[in-house]
């Protein structure tokens, strides 16, 4: 069996994986320090509550935009799953290619979304990922990386928001009943939802006019996609594991078979 992990700035999201079959997914937070006892301990006992036992797992890759977790979360798994994991980096078969300026500058995660984004829905494709950062990247029709645009996260706004602001209150981040919101709450909701369902059919038009893919496929995923896929006709697909996916058919093209 596969493990993939994707490690993201806010939470590590992890997916287990028998052939193409995704098995069950689970999360950890990425921003407590933890020893690679802690983290092997912590995977082998959710995988063990899953069913799935440590030794099936004979394989692992990792995507990660947090370096300073690295050694310790390797360590962990070499020690407790006895496998030493596939890192997402420069060198690594994709099966795109990035023509942006500086194809280094270009995130992990970003990747795995592209490579998910074209191989499952073809090209040219948008794909957005509302996760810490929101995220725009497009995907030409053979497969190349070929533009980007990052936002600030919707649960980022939102922390800026009361964080910065004394008199108002920390929210749950969902869609209000109405836009015209009559107390702070429902105003907030408004503000953030809204507006990132505005910014979303914005960015998306832009780049599909600026690039001349007026047809390309928009894809989205992260935890609050679905709130903003539901409110709008500009994305097509939403996937939940689109990031995990990605990670599996990476693995696969770095392989023998």
């Amino acid at each position: 069996m596969l493990l993939t992990i994707d490690v993201g700035n806010t939470n590590i999201t992890m997916g287990v994986f028998d052939g193409e079959k995704l098995l069950g997914t689970f999360r950890m937070t990425t921003k407590r320090p933890r020893t690679s006892d802690e983290y092997g301990f912590m995977i082998c006992g959710i995988l063990e509550h899953r069913d799935i036992h440590a030794k099936e797992i004979d394989a692992v890759i990792i995507a990660s935009v947090v370096p300073d977790i690295m050694h310790s979360l390797t360590s962990g798994i070499i020690k407790y799953l006895n496998v030493r994991p596939l890192i997402v980096s420069a060198g690594i078969k994709t099966g795109i290619q990035i023509v942006t300026e500086n194809p280094k500058q270009i995130g992990p995660d970003r990747i795995v979304d592209a490579v998910a984004g074209y191989e499952l829905f073809g090209g040219p494709v948008i794909v957005i990922d509302f996760g810490t950062a929101t995220t725009y990247d497009l995907i030409g029709k053979n497969g190349t990386f070929e533009a980007g645009v990052t936002a600030p996260g919707i649960e980022t706004a939102g922390r800026s928001l009361w964080g910065g602001a004394a008199m108002l209150p920390a929210i749950e981040i969902r869609k209000p009943e109405s836009i015209l919101a009559k107390e702070t709450v429902s105003s907030m909701q408004a503000g953030l939802v809204y507006g990132a369902i505005g910014q979303t059919e914005y960015i998306v038009r832009k780049m599909k006019e600026k690039s001349g893919y007026m047809d390309a496929k928009v894809v989205a995923t992260g935890g609050l996609g679905k709130i903003i896929a539901q409110e709008t006709d500009c994305i097509d697909e939403y996937d939940p594991e689109l990031t995990l996916n990605g990670l599996r058919l990476i693995y696969y093209k770095n392989i023998k078979r």
